[in-house]
């Protein structure tokens, strides 16, 4: 299929579904993978289905005196691998449907990145713009007590994570609350994304954006998608916009202009600016924190409304806030090419239909956004191992190398500067590592997912995603005797 910017005339086929629940939409996306892999009814039923929920309800202090009452969720998805593994949204807007839909697109974007967790999510219904600090860190220790007390939280349990509305600094809130109420030796692993100080690892702030990146990067480098689309291979030149500038918006749009794409366009709360010959992102940030809004920015257009954003030219959307931005109302008038879904999510199950009749080309968030929980991945590890990455081998590695290059330099009968001995002779540290692990994860699981559409001659990632996770998930049922 050829790309046809001017079609906006969806094929009667669609279903809409402008109805159907972000649980409901993601469970479509399942069904339609289903028919493509080998597993019986009750395996694909137990496969879908949440295995827990748990809701807290919890009285706080504010700090005026007055007592408020708190709702929060723990969603575990799946049991077939332990721990489960899931981030904390905090969010006026979190409820148990979004929790148990976050926490099955955990399942599948462990299984499709191959990382040995099963899914899990958690949420807490605040607006965290209408607590103070103090405040906030009642809720989360409050929250991680409540979680504590029913077996909803530990390393061999149910690690959590942040997300949305969440950072460093509440996951090291977890942490200390979890140490008070444990002796357990590998307490630092219960929780990821924590500060350096408390057992965090290098690369975590950044690994969603940075995954991210690699994903649009494998796309871009895939030589029969980029001629249906009539793009050239490769990120460099090509032309982009983000919706959201928070840490994954804004490490996505890092790495996508240190690569030679050049950003267009950002949506952020306070509203839209375009600019079609380039924004300087390092510019608009320091803007941003001088004056508290991206509007007036150098010489770009400012538009109304945040999804006004994915209307304007371009060849790549990144979508990197919430979830059902892309519409069927506003996926017509969408000219990119290309669709990085960023955030979780952030297509609905009509609006992705419209757009892959179209000849667009949908990135699923199941993959593209799993760079978070891969560095969880081996945060987690580093805690379980009790030893940071690079600590054993990088001083050896650089004795090795120091040999390699003196052996070199006698049988050139030439020396190297002293710069360049340090390049040549650099061991790889944590943060090396990290992100070559997180390279390599992504790489790997887009080659296994363009296999499997290849194979069953799938007209999308999105289904090919979902087919790769429920056949490494309905294995691991089968080996587990559930069902004879």
């Amino acid at each position: 299929m050829v790309w046809q910017p001017n079609r906006l005339t969806p094929k009667k086929s669609i279903v809409y579904m402008k109805h159907y629940k972000f649980y409901e939409q993601v469970n479509h996306n399942f069904d339609k993978a289903a028919p493509f892999t080998r597993f019986d009814k009750g395996i694909l039923n137990q496969i879908k289905v949440c295995n827990t929920v748990y809701k807290v309800v919890f009285p706080i202090k504010r700090d005026d005196g007055s007592i408020q009452v708190i709702e929060g969720w723990r969603v575990e998805h799946s049991h077939h691998k332990m721990p489960t593994k899931g981030g904390i949204r905090y969010s006026h807007k979190v409820d148990e449907d979004e929790t148990m839909a976050l926490a099955a697109l955990m399942t599948y974007k462990c299984a499709i990145v191959d990382v040995p967790f099963g899914g899990a999510k958690g949420g807490v219904k605040i607006s965290t713009r209408e607590y103070s600090d103090r405040e906030l860190e009642k809720i989360t220790r409050r929250y991680t007590f409540e979680l504590i007390k029913k077996g909803f939280i530990g390393p061999a349990v149910d690690v959590p994570a942040p997300d949305y509305g969440t950072s460093a600094r509440e996951m090291g809130w977890i942490l200390d609350t979890y140490r008070q109420m444990s002796d357990d030796l590998n307490a630092e692993a219960c929780v990821t994304g924590k500060p350096i100080q408390q057992g965090g690892i290098r690369g975590r702030t950044e690994a969603t954006g940075r995954g991210v990146y690699f994903g649009i990067r494998e796309t871009c480098n895939h030589k029969a998608d980029m001629d249906k689309l009539g793009l050239s291979t490769g990120v460099e030149g090509k032309t982009f916009v983000v919706q959201g500038l928070g840490n994954v918006g804004y490490h996505s749009a890092l790495y996508m202009t240190e690569a030679g794409a050049k950003l267009v366009g950002v949506a952020e709360m306070e509203g839209t600016i375009y600019d079609p010959n380039g924004l300087d992102l390092k510019a608009l940030m320091d803007y941003r924190k001088e004056t508290g809004s991206i509007i007036g920015f150098g010489n770009s257009t400012s538009l109304k409304g945040k999804r006004v954003i994915f209307e304007q030219e371009c060849d790549i959307i990144i979508p990197a806030a919430l979830e059902s931005q892309i519409t069927i109302e506003n996926a017509p008038k969408i000219k990119a090419k290309i669709i990085a879904e960023a955030a979780n999510g952030p297509t609905t199950a009509d609006a992705h239909e419209y757009l892959k009749e179209r000849g667009a080309l949908i990135i699923p968030d199941s993959y593209l956004n799993a760079g978070g929980v891969i560095v969880s991945y081996f945060e987690w590890l580093k805690n379980i191992q009790h030893v940071r990455y690079g600590r054993l081998n990088k001083r050896f590695d650089e004795a090795s190398l120091m040999r390699i290059v003196s052996e070199i330099e006698q049988l050139a009968g030439k020396s190297f500067g002293e710069v360049e001995r340090k390049v040549l002779t650099r061991g790889a540290d944590e943060y090396d590592l990290v992100d070559s692990g997180l390279e390599e994860s992504m790489i790997t699981a887009y080659e296994q997912i363009t296999t499997i559409r290849e194979e069953h001659n799938l007209e999308d990632l999105r289904t090919a995603a979902f087919v790769n996770a429920i056949n490494k998930i309905g294995i691991m049922y089968e080996q587990m005797g559930i069902f004879p």
